[in-house]
């Protein structure tokens, strides 16, 4: 078993399990209650480093983190990280993962990949204004006639960057096929820095066992925790509830404490559609969902769905889940 990750010895213990950044569903909300239901460290979606920069409405408003959250780390680039800094992250986080055509088209993202010593520049001068750790998030390469990761990996650890996530697939590969955790491990056991794991984490069982066996120092876990937002309590050794009724009325509370009834009224409709995927009557009551004319109506319609669900966490079914760019 490779140690934990010691950043946040002092303030927040060792870490083993963290959530993963994934687009359009890391907002303060889902960190905050995910956060409160026993996640170690949360991280956000990924920013613009222009909106920053400029100070965009929305792009600012992505920034926002609660008190509660920490350890939190904002996802950004040079002069954006003077201003994440500045707004009190506990750390800078880099994506250097990301698949998405439009991202890697104008070069940011997994593009990144193909050129370590270029990245290695981008990091040194991040490093250079930087007081708070400097994290970043890659995958294995950019395709697999271009498997950079321990290359990028060295660049990291000589620039200084804290650790590394790796997602277990090339950029070529998207969210297809299976992660690849025998590299992220040789990787790991290599590394002079801590090497976090990710890439089809579903349930606890797996994620205690990438650890038990030497996998990563440490494991980020991403659409699992939409399946089963209690994996990190099961995790822990804790045997939750698996109350629905109460997950939701918790996440309406953050939703519409961060995010205002309106705001909040569109953000919650995906993420109920999320928690009732799998389940009996699902495809009805998603439907049900985009009929509620406010937010009142879409708690009441929720909570009637989940009360007569016989809900327990799921497993992994081989089903794909949210395999469009989230993380």
């Amino acid at each position: 078993m490779l140690p934990p990750i010691t950043l946040f010895q002092e303030r927040f213990g060792p870490v083993r399990y963290l959530m993963a950044p994934m687009a359009g569903i890391s907002d303060i909300v889902f960190r905050s209650l995910i956060r409160e239901l026993g996640a170690e460290v949360v991280v956000s979606e990924l920013l613009s480093a222009e909106g920053m920069i400029r100070g965009g409405e929305r792009t600012r408003d992505m920034m926002r983190f609660a008190e509660s959250e920490r350890p939190v780390g904002i996802q950004s680039m040079v002069e954006a990280a003077r201003v994440v800094q500045g707004e009190g992250a506990d750390f800078v986080d880099i994506n250097f993962g990301c698949p998405v055509k439009k991202v890697v088209t104008d070069g940011a993202g997994a593009a990144w990949l193909k050129e370590p010593a270029k990245l290695g520049e981008l990091l040194s001068a991040m490093k250079a204004v930087l007081r708070i750790p400097l994290t970043i998030k890659v995958r294995t390469g950019w395709d697999d006639a271009n498997i950079t990761v321990k290359e990028v990996v060295r660049v990291a650890a000589d620039c200084g960057v804290a650790w590394v996530a790796i997602h277990g697939r090339t950029r070529a590969q998207g969210y297809a096929g299976l992660a690849d955790w025998e590299l992220i491990r040789q990787v790991a056991i290599e590394s002079p820095i801590p090497i976090i794991g990710n890439g089809d984490i579903i349930t606890a069982n797996q994620a205690i066992s990438r650890i038990e066996n030497g996998y990563a120092h440490a494991v980020m876990i991403g659409r699992g925790a939409l399946k089963n937002p209690w994996i990190f309590a099961q995790i822990a050794g804790k045997t939750p509830d698996f109350d629905f009724i109460k997950l939701i009325e918790r996440h309406f509370e953050l939703a519409i404490e961060h995010r205002g009834t309106a705001r909040a009224f569109l953000s919650l409709k995906k993420f109920l559609a999320w928690y009732a995927a799998g389940y009996p009557g699902c495809s009805v009551f998603r439907a049900s969902l985009f009929k509620c004319a406010d937010i009142d109506a879409l708690k009441a319609c929720a909570l009637d769905y989940f009360r007569t669900v016989n809900y327990s966490p799921k497993t992994d079914d081989g089903q794909p889940f949210l395999m469009g760019g989230h993380g």
